[in-house]
């Protein structure tokens, strides 16, 4: 349900006026320079507001949000554009002159309307699509998501894992991550990652390919496929599965949005699985905020002579990753408990070890030689009286073991 903030018919205006301003609509009041607000504007100011918000203020931006902790979207945009901000921890004069910069020329409407076209929608706190999860970032807590694609993000989020690593990644990390996720869409996983070269890439393409489901955060805007190279798997991705982003329509990735995106990816999920990372790799970045959420956070091992696996390897010596190494081990850390418990790993059951310890004793004491060797002789080996170890002969001898050759029991020659 979206929030309404204020009387029903507020609404925040955003189209420019020739003066640069944005004009803000409000009932009782006079209409601002860009005139009466439209329909949209008036059912869903907060959605409105909170769309100006994500061209206003960066991905993540933790004084604009701890400004929604007090107040609504429409208030905080009203604040910005009159310059009237109460005592507000962490803003200062130079970044609402910042905020107030980004306001000419914006235009929220423009923004809802160009993610319709693609398929999509802005959603915000209040709406059931809203993944709940997320407020764990507190201030930093996305404003909005803008996404395009199939399925409800907060269903989808409820049962899902993001799978990262190395954008340079070896054959060996993306065989890994690819079947890592194939085998978690096949338990009804959803797989979550960036869309990035690499481990990202091959984390979606392993769900696509069993016909699973999986999510691209993105840290451009939905309609922007970056990077080019994977315009083809982004594609793919926002037709069978789901495109979120914090930053709205048009929107171009830097060095920047791609740190503050790994904090949504560690949120959202139940855990994060970092196949392949150097010591510098921004991927242990996913992998720190998913620990520091309490989130689970699991490791696959790589040859300890690969650098692209060093950052791997420190995460779980240092006790901060689980070691896996199929979906199953994963599945059973980050799902329902007594639900889905990994087999146990054991090598093959041979007949002789379902022997009773007795019986395996003396079948060890019987020599592999053709002559064999007198019930005397293993009884000697074997630490049993004579008259038991007959016994256990004769057992073994049913049981295709042994023979009787003369006075010696020898080992039965198989072909």
């Amino acid at each position: 349900m979206t929030q309404q903030v204020g009387h029903p018919h507020d609404a925040v205006g955003a189209t420019a006026d020739p003066a640069g301003t944005v004009g803000t609509t409000v009932p009782g009041g006079p209409a601002g320079p860009a005139g009466p607000a439209s329909p949209a504007a008036a059912t869903e100011p907060e959605r409105l507001a909170r769309a100006l918000l994500c061209r206003l203020s960066e991905p993540g931006d933790a004084v604009v949000g701890r400004w929604l902790g007090r107040l609504p979207a429409v208030d905080v945009v009203r604040a910005i554009r009159d310059g009237t901000v109460p005592d507000h921890p962490g803003l200062d004069s130079a970044r609402l002159a910042g905020y107030q910069a980004r306001l000419p020329g914006l235009d929220p409407e423009t923004d809802l309307k160009r993610v319709r076209r693609a398929g999509g929608r802005f959603i915000i706190p209040g709406d059931t699509e809203w993944p709940s999860q997320l407020d764990d970032l507190g201030d930093g807590r996305p404003v909005g998501l803008w996404t395009t694609g199939t399925g409800s993000l907060r269903l989808l989020a409820l049962r899902s894992v993001s799978v990262v690593g190395s954008r340079a990644c070896t054959a060996y990390g993306a065989h890994v991550a690819g079947e890592l996720s194939a085998q978690l869409a096949e338990r009804g996983w959803v797989v979550v990652s960036g869309a990035a070269y690499g481990i990202d890439a091959a984390a979606h393409r392993g769900a696509l390919a069993v016909g699973g489901m999986t999510v691209a955060v993105l840290a451009c805007g939905v309609d922007v496929p970056y990077p080019k190279g994977n315009a083809e798997l982004i594609r793919r991705i926002g037709v069978q599965g789901l495109l979120i982003s914090e930053l709205p329509p048009g929107e171009h990735p830097n060095r920047f949005r791609f740190v503050l995106r790994n904090r949504v990816i560690a949120a959202l999920t139940r855990g994060t699985v970092v196949v392949e990372a150097a010591v510098r790799s921004g991927a242990l970045s996913t992998a720190r905020r998913a620990r520091d959420l309490n989130r689970h956070t699991m490791g696959v091992a790589g040859p300890v002579t690969s650098e692209l696996s060093a950052g791997v390897h420190a995460l779980i010596r240092s006790g901060a990753a689980t070691l896996v190494t199929d979906a199953a081990e994963i599945t059973e850390l980050i799902g329902a408990i007594g639900d889905d418990l990994a087999p146990q790993r054991s090598g093959p059951v041979l007949p002789r070890d379902l022997l009773e310890p007795p019986v395996a004793r003396v079948l060890e004491a019987v020599p592999a030689t053709a002559e064999g060797a007198p019930v005397e002789r293993l009884a000697r080996q074997s630490g049993l009286p004579p008259d038991e170890v007959l016994q256990r002969l004769y057992e073994l001898g049913s049981l295709g073991y042994v023979e009787r050759h003369g006075a010696h029991w020898r080992m039965v020659r198989r072909r």
